[in-house]
């Protein structure tokens, strides 16, 4: 029997395949598509999803593929100073999808995930020992659990009767790469005219006489999955733009809506939801591919030990109970920037607002915090201030904490030296260093880099790693 099947090999898929496999779960990647996308939906990582790549010791290829921009900007593109955000890595990775995809696809084969593309799930069955999971052809895999993240669509999702409650979309958008014969001034001077007043229309070079183009449609179509034609594109582009930029030689065509939903449970039994099918949104602030992603690295470490049958009571429940407020939350401020887009004169007035309350710095920080998910914090009870958040990048005396946590394990960071994870070495590191930067005794890290408990007496320790990583070995297991 497989231990984890995973459908849908999109970053999402990838991520969390990998992030299974640092703990020795065997996992399978079902992809209904037989070659990768050439579509570029995702063109960046926000700061919390470089961190994820710094975590896993990932980051220095997607660094070696990517531009560093600022953060300014990206909430509804209301341009102001990027604000100082809580990370060591203050701005947002420009890296197109297809990129992405590549370099987690190369990460998941070198920690031994089998990937099957071209394979779609149609039908799943479960019962308290494992998952039948039905294959177009005909043919049926069992695992211990099933994990759909298989976008939007997903049939997964469909398969399990989850409901997918939100809002149909009310606005589409056309997106596609092409090649223009207009010059680079005429191209710039129509799009800061056109943008004046139309936010979701924008040209952007990728050289080579290439661009991705962005134009709002004519209307919704009846089946998003449907590309439009070069014709439709070129006519909008005319309408909106008073030109096509002697548009030709389409790369590929694509188009996305407004759409945003989410679905009413994550998990159901051994069958679990993440990524787009979970979650759904307009694109705005560039915060689709990273939720998906983030998803991945709170969920991996906790189905991992699910298997490896250390899980406290209620470990993997917490993936719904921590993972469905945050992307609540990412599908309200979507529907804040897109109203705050809109040319319609109501949803301007309030955008001259915004972007004057953005001009205190509290403001500005708070709603880059929102895109780039670095002030999230879980609901772990009160207590101290970093119980919860995610610890960013601190120096230490023998390196940098990140350094440390690219193995997947939980990580006691021990300022005292006086405290012991005896019973737990199997799951947890112990570290015993200093850091100027670190206003704290001894922190316990979950291995998704969250504060666990703070600390520095070794009995309200003994109390809090039970709770993240199971009863200690020789006791219960």
């Amino acid at each position: 029997m497989i231990d984890v099947i995973v459908a849908g090999g999109g970053p999402t898929g990838l991520m969390l395949a990998a992030e299974l496999r640092l703990h020795g779960v065997r996992v399978l990647v079902l992809e209904r598509e037989a070659e990768p996308t050439r579509v570029v939906r995702a063109l960046g990582l926000h700061a919390r999803s470089v961190e994820v790549m710094d975590q896993r010791g990932l980051l220095d290829r997607f660094l070696a593929h990517g531009q560093r921009y600022p953060v300014g900007g990206f909430f509804a593109g209301i341009a102001k100073p990027s604000p100082e955000l809580d990370t060591t890595h203050p701005y947002v990775l420009g890296i197109p999808q297809t990129v992405t995809d590549r370099l987690l696809a190369e990460r998941a084969a070198e920690v031994g995930v089998e990937v099957r593309r071209g394979v779609g799930v149609v039908g799943l069955a479960q019962d308290d020992e494992g998952v039948d999971v039905g294959l177009a052809d005909g043919t049926w895999l069992r695992s211990r659990y099933l994990v759909g993240c298989d976008g939007g669509r997903s049939t997964v999702r469909k398969l399990l009767g989850v409901a997918f409650p939100g809002e149909p979309a009310r606005v589409e958008t056309l997106l596609g790469e092409m090649e223009l014969t207009a010059s680079p001034e005429t191209v710039a001077a129509v799009v800061a005219e056109v943008r004046a007043t139309q936010l979701r229309f924008g040209v952007t070079p990728f050289g080579g006489g290439v661009h991705r183009v962005v134009v709002p449609a004519e209307g919704v179509a009846e089946d998003r999955a449907v590309p439009p034609t070069f014709e439709e594109f070129t006519r909008r582009l005319r309408l909106v733009a008073g030109t096509d930029f002697g548009a030709h030689s389409p790369r590929w065509l694509s188009r996305f809506g407004d759409a945003t939903r989410q679905a009413e449970r994550y998990r159901v039994g051994r069958v679990l939801l993440a990524g787009d099918a979970a979650h759904v949104h307009p694109p705005t602030g560039g915060q689709g591919l990273n939720l998906g992603v983030q998803d991945a690295f709170n969920l991996g470490w906790k189905l991992a030990a699910e298997v490896g049958g250390w899980a406290p009571g209620g470990l993997l429940d917490s993936y719904h109970a921590e993972r469905h407020p945050v992307a609540a939350a990412v599908l309200d401020n979507t529907r804040a920037q897109m109203h705050l887009m809109s040319p319609d004169p109501g949803a301007r007035a309030v955008r001259r607002l915004v972007a004057e309350l953005m001009d205190f710095d509290e403001v500005n920080r708070h709603l880059i915090e929102k895109v780039t998910a670095t002030a999230v914090r879980y609901d772990f009870g009160g207590g101290h201030e970093l119980l919860g958040r995610r610890l960013r990048d601190v120096a230490l005396t023998g390196g940098r904490l990140y350094g440390l946590m690219h193995g997947g394990r939980g990580l006691l960071l021990d300022r005292t030296g006086r405290l012991s994870v005896a019973g737990w070495e199997d799951r947890v590191d112990h570290v015993v260093d200093v850091s100027a930067e670190l206003d704290a005794p001894a922190v316990l890290l979950r291995p998704d880099g969250h504060v666990a408990w703070v600390g520095e007496g070794q009995r309200d320790l003994l109390d809090r790693l039970p709770v993240w990583f199971g009863a200690p070995v020789g006791r219960g297991r």
